[in-house]
């Protein structure tokens, strides 16, 4: 039986902080033993992905960042573009690959850090921690005893909610033949995409040079679209709204994020905790979980090296979870239209402050200042609903 003081389960962005957040002696701290499980290649590995996030300079992993953004574009179905400052903040894009790459070399030399790959079966709960069944990819099986187990592994179903929609989205990495690009600054949301009868959509470009872009179509709605769907919206968006003209695709990527309300339980067990978005770490009204799941891993880490009880915090303090029930609501009930009121939102709220916002680190006072600046009926009635209505799973 393999023996650790801490399991990592799942080898995605949350897995790898928390392990990156553990590697290493630390002067005056614990060096706890740690073995990171991740899927071997195949259907249970996550696939490529794009993460996107605000911060200063000078963060835990800008070597790995592809491009970052002082200024940030959001452009209304009509009328002049929405373009705004990030002041300290800057607009940052980690690929999952450079992403890995970074961790890997520092886990690779870490003390403390075991990586192993398998698949798991099941987490049980033993007297004194927990026991973690995995199936290397020849078969063997084999089991970790851990005094803690943190499983940042997808859940199979989501918890009951009062709303839940979708944001699922298409995009191509592409290459112009012609600079088209202005590469200063990113689009964050373009609501000129032909939107859906229940929902919203817009596109998002994140140029990484003169002539290569991260072209994406986005939508926040309850159900995903077709393969043949996604690739029409995104076509439709490069080639008649920001006509890129001749252009080639690099590689593409696609995704779901549930957008909920649902309470997304931290813990499974007495030893065992959940982390990352299966812990809570996406935002509900904007599906951004890296920022989010770097505060739970930090705390996590934290804890578990000053030898206390290391339950994840919440990502997202209450007072943010509320606000985006009621904005989840709003926009899946139709009282409020979605490009109008991100529109107006970016148009009478610095950029900066916006963002700080969206990640919850606004004052009291600054909330309430941004609110009014929303459809104050439909918002108050949503508000006023919201506790007359039952939680049911999602279909």
């Amino acid at each position: 039986m393999l023996q650790a003081e801490v399991a990592v389960v799942g080898a995605g962005a949350a897995g790898l902080s928390l392990a990156h957040r553990l590697s290493g002696r630390v002067p005056g701290l614990r060096t706890p033993s740690v073995v990171l499980v991740g899927a071997p290649p195949g259907p249970l590995s996550a696939p490529r992905r794009t993460w996107c996030f605000w911060e200063p300079e000078g963060g835990r992993f800008d070597a790995a960042v592809t491009a970052r953004w002082r200024r940030l574009r959001v452009r209304p179905p009509t009328g002049e573009p929405l373009q705004g400052d990030l002041g300290p903040l800057r607009y940052k894009m980690i690929r999952s690959d450079d992403f890995e790459r970074l961790v890997g070399r520092d886990l690779a030399g870490s003390p403390n850090v075991r990586r192993l790959e398998a698949a798991v079966d099941t987490v049980e709960e033993v007297a004194g921690g927990a026991r973690v069944h995995l199936r290397e990819a020849d078969g063997t099986r084999r089991v970790l005893h851990a005094r803690w187990v943190f499983d940042s592994r997808p859940l199979g179903s989501l918890p009951a909610a009062r709303t839940t929609l979708l944001q699922h989205f298409h995009g191509w990495f592409v290459r112009t033949s012609r600079p088209v690009f202005d590469t200063r600054v990113a689009d964050l949301m373009d609501f000129r995409t032909p939107q859906p009868a229940d929902g919203l959509s817009f596109g998002y470009v994140l140029p990484t040079g003169p002539d290569e872009a991260l072209v994406e179509y986005t939508e926040f709605s309850p159900r995903t679209l077709t393969p043949e769907g996604y690739e029409a919206a995104v076509r439709h968006y490069a080639d008649d709204v920001l006509h890129l003209g001749e252009r080639r695709v690099l590689a593409t990527e696609t995704g779901v994020i549930p957008m909920t309300d649902a309470p997304m339980p931290r813990r499974a067990g007495t030893s065992v905790f959940r982390i990352g978005a299966a812990g809570g770490a996406t935002r509900p009204a904007t599906g951004y979980t890296f920022a989010g799941l770097q505060r739970q891993t930090r705390a996590v880490a934290a804890a578990l090296r000053r030898g206390r009880r290391p339950v994840p915090p919440p990502a997202h303090s209450a007072r943010s979870r509320a606000m985006d029930a009621v904005l989840l609501r709003a926009l899946a009930s139709g009282r409020v239209d979605g490009p109008a009121l991100f529109g107006r939102l970016f148009a009478q709220v610095p950029m900066d402050r916006l963002l700080r916002f969206l990640d919850g680190d606004t004052r009291l006072h600054e909330d309430l200042a941004i609110g009014l600046r929303t459809p104050v009926a439909p918002m108050l009635r949503s508000a006023l609903e919201l506790p007359t209505l039952p939680r049911r799973p999602f279909d």
